[in-house]
């Protein structure tokens, strides 16, 4: 298995964000997490996406940025950083998304 979060993709960013990630069409995208400081990921790890109640795919986190805070909140936040392209699965797998971040063994991912 494979350590790492999920992060849903939200319904109003659209599908068009979901395939930037994993046709070739960007080389990184940013995730954001609260907090100050990674505690259990590292890079390497993995963000698993989540988009209209589907996993699609992986993407290995490339680098971490603390020190932000959240323009609506205040509160401090980590900008997660990752590679694109992803692994997408060539099926989507049934996950329930949900707000904020979730740590997850890759338990879902097809082995």
């Amino acid at each position: 298995m494979s350590f790492g979060i999920t992060k849903t993709i939200p319904a109003k960013a659209g599908i068009e964000t979901l395939n930037s990630l994993y046709d070739g069409s960007r080389k990184e995208f940013e995730f954001h997490m609260a907090g100050t400081e990674p505690k259990r990921l590292k890079v390497g790890d993995y963000v698993y996406t989540i988009f209209n109640d589907q996993l699609h795919g992986r993407l290995r986190i490339k680098k971490f940025i603390t020190g932000t805070t959240n323009p609506a909140s205040g509160k401090p936040r980590i900008l997660i950083i990752v590679n694109a392209p992803g692994e997408r699965l060539s099926q989507p797998v049934a996950k329930r998304g949900h707000r904020g971040t979730r740590y997850t063994d890759g338990e879902d991912w097809p082995a």
